[in-house]
């Protein structure tokens, strides 16, 4: 093997990998005159991040590029091959063709182009030669009227459209030479067209919002484009950042004292800082309450005013409890084997008396029972039932405990709206206390305002991952009609799960840490990975590991792969020659860390990997817990890790029958984070750590206290 510094120009012919990480493809040189080399054919192979490529490889089109060159033997079996690596070069770039031969060819070869082989494609280069080009990126009944003297309408149609895939390669090109990631590039092409190079010099910042870091885009905008460091366009784009900083904490709305450090390391200048504010308020970032001081990003105050519109006008639509509604109720009850408690009855009567209500509490307080009741009674009256969870798992529960069908919340607002007021309409949204503000929006604004909705949950457990708290707002404003269930008393051959994690929220460590199906081991920080891993393994087709830190995740997935599966089978494949492989093992526990709507699997999806036989673009199988059989791809591969231990915000709306909790004081972990973490076990419950850090959790109030939402006091204002 040798390496030198090279410039090529090649035709795509193969695309072996794609993943979010890294994308390798193959193509033949196109200088004629370079097919030999050192006695022997070559092919170039390109092994690089997709971020760094101003557009998707595809087959057929022509790139060049620049950078270090290994030169190897592929033994093809007939002759040698000479294959020229470049792994991260220096440049690529992709490119329309310059001569006439090659666009022909081109045109002729390329899927785009359909309906036009090379017959065709010579006509076109004989008739126009270079002018093409320019006939190809107007779109115009002039350019229309030359292209047929050779086509016809649909290969006009479909000329047009291929070539406008690859106008934009300039645009490409540019924003690849200026580090601006391929993904981004994308994004600012569908959101600015061709205008994306224009848009991004009138105001380099606007990258920002397609998930360039402000100090990026800093230095492109101060180094390329002569942006001064007090600009306007700067500044306000420092003051975004900053906002944006806090909304991530899961806050609505901030104050300026919590601003001014984030803006002071961003802009470092105090006076620029004061321009920040003034530069963000001309441009309507935020407003200004001028009586609390307080600082409210404009789309996030929106989303409030609109949720808090919707729950108000529904909350006013009370007394509904008719005749009707009460043959209903008397036909659900009658339905139960046993009969309901005061509170329960309580619940079910307040839920069809008004378009909004909540029913709320801890686990064991009977709110499944409560909400199948009221299901039946309002399906009786003639109501279709939209149910739904944030999560597939929590769906898939919530089915079974209900008997209607249910949803993902991200499956209903891919369906069509739910705007018919012909026909009554009931949304129940469980495990609603995981709702944040955005996803409360999409909500109201994909349901006609006749739809009656009833929430689920605890408010006491962990505040959802994105900005505001929704259901505990609603509970606290005392704006919407709310039943809190709580535990009438502890019946014989209770697990005592439901009284140990209404002590933990209330504060109150319990006399006896271990007790009942709760056993408490008292473990160093240091034991604390392998000692899950021991009572993993006392009943793994039943435990699931809650931890707090994807670091120690990943050190107990380690541990109990290593000590239940370590002669699994490896999932492994070939990729032009090289063997790749993943560090899972069939019959691992898989998790998965992304949406993949088309396949069926969620950010949090579980299942165990039963096949790691490659098959053409296959390189196994995945079961989920829910039966369905998902097919291992490079996509889904991209979002699998092991899942005997996972994070408890992939667990929320989920439970198991042994819960292990890996308890490890920290900036994540709080009274919500150990109430939640205990209420997700059906039966059982190890609680890993020492008692210094649960009391000292458990005393402590939760941070989701500290979290700023304006929604509660909407709802608590003027009706």
């Amino acid at each position: 093997m040798n390496t030198a510094l090279n410039e090529e120009l090649f035709r795509v012919t193969s695309i072996p990998y794609n993943s979010s990480t890294m994308v390798i493809f193959t193509g033949v040189p196109l200088n004629k005159s370079s097919y030999r080399t050192h006695s022997g054919r070559y092919y170039v192979t390109i092994k690089i991040n997709p971020d760094a490529l101003p557009t998707q490889p595809a087959f057929g089109q022509y790139w060049s590029v620049t950078g270090e060159r290994k030169i190897q033997d592929m033994d093809t079996g007939d002759y040698v091959m000479k294959q020229h690596v470049y792994e991260s070069p220096e440049r690529v770039e992709c490119c329309l063709p310059e001569t006439g031969e090659q666009l022909i060819n081109f045109i002729a070869r390329e899927n785009d182009f359909k309906g036009i082989g090379e017959s065709k494609a010579r006509a076109l280069w004989e008739l126009l030669g270079k002018d093409l080009y320019s006939t190809l990126s107007n779109d115009s009944p002039e350019s229309r009227l030359l292209l047929k003297n050779v086509l016809n309408e649909d290969s006009i149609n479909a000329l047009f459209e291929g070539y406008a895939k690859y106008k934009n390669l300039a645009h490409c090109n540019w924003m690849s030479e200026h580090k601006i990631p391929a993904s981004v590039q994308q994004r600012l092409l569908k959101y600015h067209s061709e205008q994306s190079i224009e848009a991004i010099k009138q105001n380099p910042y606007v990258l920002i919002g397609f998930g360039v870091g402000f100090t990026e885009v800093d230095s492109i905008s101060q180094a390329k484009l002569e942006v001064t460091t007090n600009d306007d366009r700067r500044l306000s784009a420092a003051l975004e950042i900053a906002i944006r900083n806090e909304i991530e904490k899961g806050h609505t709305y901030t104050v300026q004292a919590n601003l001014r450090p984030y803006l002071t390391k961003l802009l470092k200048d105090k006076e620029l800082v004061a321009k920040a504010f003034k530069a963000g308020y001309d441009k309507a970032q935020y407003l200004l309450n001028q009586s609390t001081g307080t600082y409210h990003p404009t789309a996030q105050l929106l989303m409030e005013n609109v949720v808090t519109k919707r729950l108000k006008a529904l909350a006013s639509q009370n007394n509904l409890y008719d005749e009707h509604a009460n043959s209903a109720y008397c036909y659900a009850v009658g339905e139960l084997p046993y009969e309901l408690t005061k509170k329960q009855t309580e619940a079910v009567i307040t839920c069809l008396d008004n378009a909004v209500s909540c029913i709320t509490g801890g686990a064991g307080t009977g709110k499944t029972t409560v909400l199948r009741t009221a299901l039946r009674a309002y399906y009786a009256i003639g109501f279709e039932i939209h149910a739904v969870a944030l999560s597939g798992r929590a769906a898939m529960r919530l089915h079974e405990s209900i008997g209607f069908m249910t949803s993902t919340i991200a499956k209903l607002l891919r369906n069509e709206p739910i705007d018919s007021d012909k026909q009554k309409h009931l949304l129940v949204i469980d495990e609603a206390s995981m709702i944040d503000l955005p996803t409360m929006y999409r909500l109201v604004n994909h349901i006609h305002p006749s739809v009656r909705i009833i929430f689920t949950g605890d408010p006491d457990q962990l505040p959802p991952i994105g900005c505001g708290k929704v259901l505990a707002d609603i509970v606290l404003s005392k704006a919407i009609a709310n039943t809190m269930l709580d535990i009438v008393k502890r019946h014989e051959g209770s697990t005592g799960i439901a009284e140990y994690s209404k002590l933990i929220n209330q504060g109150i460590v319990p006399e006896k840490l271990s007790t009942g199906a709760i056993h408490f081991h008292e473990t160093t920080k240091s034991d604390i990975a392998q000692v899950c891993c021991d009572l993993y393994q006392q009943s793994p087709e039943n435990s699931r590991v809650m931890a707090p830190t994807k670091a120690l995740v990943a050190d107990i997935n380690k541990l109990i792969q290593e000590s239940i599966n370590h002669d699994g089978c490896l999932l492994e494949f070939k990729i032009n020659g090289e063997l790749f492989f993943q560090n899972l093992r069939l019959n691992d526990s898989i998790l998965f860390t992304q949406n993949i709507y088309d396949k069926g699997i969620q950010n949090g999806s579980l299942g165990v990997l039963t096949s790691v036989e490659s098959s053409g673009e296959s390189y196994g199988e995945v079961t989920l817990d829910t039966g369905d059989k998902i097919e291992v791809t490079q996509a889904v591969l991209d979002c699998m890790e092991l899942g005997y231990a996972i994070t408890l915000h992939k667990a929320q709306g989920s439970q198991f029958p042994c819960i292990i909790i890996a308890l490890l004081k920290g900036r994540i972990v709080d009274r919500a984070w150990l109430y939640t973490a205990i209420t997700r076990a059906e039966t059982e419950i190890h609680i890993v750590g020492t008692e210094a850090d649960f009391r000292a959790i458990t005393e402590a109030p939760s941070h989701s206290h500290r979290r700023n939402s304006y929604l509660i006091e909407l709802l608590k204002g003027s009706k």
